[in-house]
């Protein structure tokens, strides 16, 4: 028996009796299919974007019948993007979710010997890609006191070797996050900044432009999943209204932040005497 004064949980359909929409960016792989499969799995329709427009076709037959709207455009390209979000609003329906997945790593040498156009596709993806599309679509999460979960990184907060700008885009993941929650307050969304450590997927073997390489770094660390990340995040779509989420950082038992870099050099020779 419930209390008078007991929070009632998140509904998955609206007063209409229409299922909850969520969006899910990067859903062609990954941690992004991963949410967006358990999502439609647990009654939600899913609007499931990314770029390669066969993987989402597979996506859409492989969800329950009428759960999945794939919408194919490039995050990092203004004009796509822009086009892809006026053609789901003007659908009409509302939005409760959006899940920012789409984001990637490139490289991992040191900064002075990357190449500058990994840099500028990390940002335009992992940034302003992200940003961008929270703008445009917060009016409608607005209209249905909807949430947002940011999908960011350990890397954001634990810097490495390599890690420069990659870790750098994760950690205005993160801050944009907080930054939200403060300016949504009142309006009744919620916003989740979701910080995993290792996650076995091809996200390594795209950093490395080496497929079997990516596979190897995985090898017997025993690393989380892509079905651990949604099932968190069907976990904080599911609270109620007046519980938010600010942060989760999660990682594998196996993995920590340890082991400092330390580069020893012989001291140089005395001057005096």
């Amino acid at each position: 028996m419930t209390t008078p004064h007991a929070p009632a949980p998140m509904r998955l359909h609206d007063d209409h009796g229409e299922a909850r929409t969520a969006l899910v960016t990067g859903a062609t792989s990954g941690i992004g299919q991963a949410i967006a499969q358990r999502l439609a799995d647990d009654g939600w329709h899913v609007v499931a974007t990314g770029r390669r427009s066969g993987r989402l076709a597979a996506l859409a037959a492989a969800l329950p019948a009428g759960r999945c709207t794939p919408l194919c455009f490039d995050i990092q390209d203004a004009a796509a993007r822009a086009a892809a979000i006026d053609t789901l609003l003007a659908r009409g329906g509302g939005l409760d979710l959006l899940v920012n997945n789409a984001g990637l790593a490139l490289g991992t040498a040191p900064a002075h010997q990357v190449d500058r156009s990994d840099w500028d596709t990390m940002i335009g993806t992992n940034v302003v890609g992200l940003a961008a599309i929270t703008h445009a679509l917060l009016p409608a999460l607005i209209k249905r006191r909807g949430a947002i979960v940011n999908i960011s990184s350990i890397a954001g907060t634990y810097p490495y070797p390599g890690g420069n700008v990659y870790g750098a885009t994760k950690a205005f993941v993160r801050q944009f996050s907080l930054g939200l929650h403060c300016d949504l307050v009142g309006t009744g969304v919620r916003v989740t900044s979701l910080e995993p450590g290792m996650v076995e997927t091809e996200f390594t073997g795209v950093r490395r432009r080496d497929a079997e390489a990516g596979r190897a770094f995985y090898a017997g660390a025993n690393a989380l999943r892509a079905e651990d990340m949604a099932r968190m995040v069907a976990w904080i779509a599911a609270q109620p209204g007046h519980v938010n989420i600010n942060a989760i950082e999660v990682m594998p038992t196996s993995q920590t932040w340890a082991g400092f870099h330390v580069d020893r050099v012989a001291p140089p020779p005395s001057t005096t005497g």
